[in-house]
């Protein structure tokens, strides 16, 4: 029996040590627990500082840093629903927090799990002082940090309000985006589109499809809109169009401030302004100045009265109705059936005592100026265009073709009606030459010259003082009878069809009629006499190419008098505009 318990002893003993060893053991793991770090699929613990960082030793490897928690900071009643088994149903001025963002709503799920949760009812949103987010419902996952705010919302950040029923907010990109038709408001502007995205931290927006910004100032409309808040900046990156009282502006890229009113404008962008417009390849343009500037192929169109400028480079100013074009500038003037093309070095249009009954505008051409159009041609070096009494001035060395006729003097002056010549003075030193043949002249010359026309074509020529003339007269049948040479006080040349008809002179002078085989040598031109057929523009093209007089060519110096400077003229008047 002794034995028996012996052995029995020793085997309750056995049973203990082992079921002490095996609590031990439960201890130890119990006892290593609060240092582990706890991760599950949707929440994490904040790790606990590593007792190894207080003895100086090295600490472990780092594991990857967690997500942080959604915390449900308060509800008047909290509770479990049989529907979401995965849900606490939170009822009562319900408050969540974030990391800095705080959450408020009525009631809401609450997903402790997965880390997000569900609200329900005054829905707002709270980060610092500068974002907040109002609804009706909303569904935040804190995972990614993604916000989905429906029905009734509204985000404000600082001067920014925006309005839509349908809201993602991503809280890691400061970003957000709807997509059934939004409203961003600021102090200026009012944006509307059917999707589009606002940036919290650098006040950047874009917008697509219907996109319409309302400014009290203009209206801009357009496919694709960039805008931001702070700057006031739109950038055009899609057809546009912007409006206001009295201004159109049509871009495909650009930029626009919408506070200053300037814009830089790409890609053949215009500039509608009460019938005028201005187009370039890069478009300035200053709202509140009414400056325009056009750089590269500018073409500035006057679609009232008919006429453009051209060039590389073109200035409009709208309250003053100024325009200047220079670099290959072209003035084109197209209110009748065929155009005039008229290329100088620069090109400007002024506009005197504007809003009365007294105004009217100046055309000034400086500089080697050439024009062509098929029924006249002309080259000076200036020339001044006035609506007032309708009539070009031509200033150094004129010359005006029509049809085989050339008119050349000090000075021309040509009078318009209804954009036709109506008729030509020439001022000193006028000459006349109608060319027959190759090697026959009509000649006539004088102090001045006036030249009348119907339907584009010269019918008549006045030649005043110190008259003299080399003509060709014609039988029935238009064949030559011989040269007549004659001097007299005063000319009228009739023409019909451009060809000489008959000559009424004051006083009547017979002159010298040479049978053409007998005609002395000199006598068939007279010594003022030049044709300038190597000057005369041929084309619209050939307006940029100037070609000077041939030496010896050049009209004589004046001995009766001092002529009046043409270039002199205009700037001594644009002097005293200024």
């Amino acid at each position: 029996m002794s034995d028996k318990r012996t052995k029995y002893t020793w085997i309750g003993g056995h049973r203990i040590l082992v079921l002490g060893i095996l609590c031990l053991f439960g201890f130890c793991l119990l006892a290593q627990r609060p240092v582990q770090k706890k991760v599950t699929g949707t929440t994490a613990t904040a790790p606990k500082k590593d007792s190894v960082a207080k003895t100086g030793k090295p600490a472990k490897k780092e594991e990857p840093k967690q997500k942080s928690k959604v915390y449900l900071l308060h509800s008047d009643i909290l509770k479990k629903t049989l529907d979401r088994s995965d849900a606490q149903v939170v009822v009562g001025n319900v408050i969540f927090r974030h990391d800095s963002l705080y959450m408020y709503c009525d009631s809401a799920y609450y997903f402790d799990q997965r880390n997000s949760f569900e609200a329900f009812g005054n829905v707002r949103m709270e980060q610092g002082d500068t974002l907040f987010l109002y609804g009706d419902h909303l569904y935040y996952d804190g995972m990614t940090q993604i916000a989905q705010m429906r029905m009734n919302v509204r985000l404000e950040n600082r001067n920014t309000t925006l309005l839509t029923d349908s809201l993602n907010y991503d809280r890691v990109y400061s970003l957000g985006y709807f997509f059934d038709g939004g409203t961003l408001m600021d102090e200026q502007n009012v944006l509307t589109s059917e999707w589009g995205e606002y940036n919290t931290q650098n006040k950047q927006s874009v917008f697509n499809y219907n996109v319409k910004l309302v400014n009290p100032q203009f209206t801009l409309t357009s496919d694709t809109l960039r805008y931001n808040t702070a700057s006031k900046v739109a950038n055009i990156v899609g057809p546009s169009d912007i409006l206001s009282d009295n201004n159109h502006i049509y871009s495909e890229s650009g930029y626009y401030n919408t506070q200053t009113g300037k814009a830089d404008l790409y890609q053949r962008s215009v500039l509608t302004n009460e019938g005028k417009q201005l187009t370039g390849d890069t478009l300035f343009y200053d709202r509140n100045e009414g400056v325009g500037e056009a750089f590269h192929d500018m073409v500035m169109t006057d679609t009232v009265n008919k006429n453009m400028m051209t060039g590389d480079y073109g200035f409009y100013n709208e309250k003053t109705k100024y325009a200047f074009a220079t670099r290959k500038a072209v003035a084109i003037d197209y209110s009748q059936g065929d155009s005039l093309f008229l290329h100088a070095d620069t090109l400007m249009m002024k506009t005197f005592h504007l809003d009365t009954d007294s105004m009217f505008r100046e055309m000034r051409a400086f500089h080697k100026v050439r024009f062509y159009r098929t029924d006249v041609q002309g080259v000076c070096d200036s020339l001044v265009f006035s609506t007032k009494d309708s009539c070009l001035t031509m200033y150094d060395n004129p010359i005006l073709w029509n049809e085989n006729q050339q008119l050349i003097g000090e000075k021309v002056l040509i009078y318009m009606n209804d954009s036709t010549i109506d008729w030509a003075h020439i001022i000193n030193q006028a000459l006349s030459v109608e060319q027959i043949d190759t090697t026959k002249y009509n000649q006539v010359t004088g102090k001045e010259m006036k030249a009348f026309f119907r339907d584009g074509e010269m019918k008549k020529v006045e030649v005043i003082g110190s008259v003299r003339l080399v003509y060709y007269p014609m039988d029935s049948d238009s064949t030559l009878i011989g040269m007549n040479v004659s001097e007299t006080s005063q000319l009228d040349i009739y023409l019909e069809q451009q060809k000489l008809d008959h000559m009424v002179m004051s006083p009547q002078s017979n002159g010298t009629l040479y049978p053409l085989p007998q005609i002395p040598k000199g006598k068939d031109k007279l010594d003022n006499f030049v044709w300038f057929d190597y000057i005369r523009p041929l084309n619209k093209d050939d307006i940029f190419e100037w070609r000077a007089k041939k030496a010896g060519d050049e009209l004589k110096k004046n001995i009766r008098g001092p002529i009046e400077l043409p270039n002199q003229h205009l700037f001594d008047q644009q002097k005293k505009e200024e």
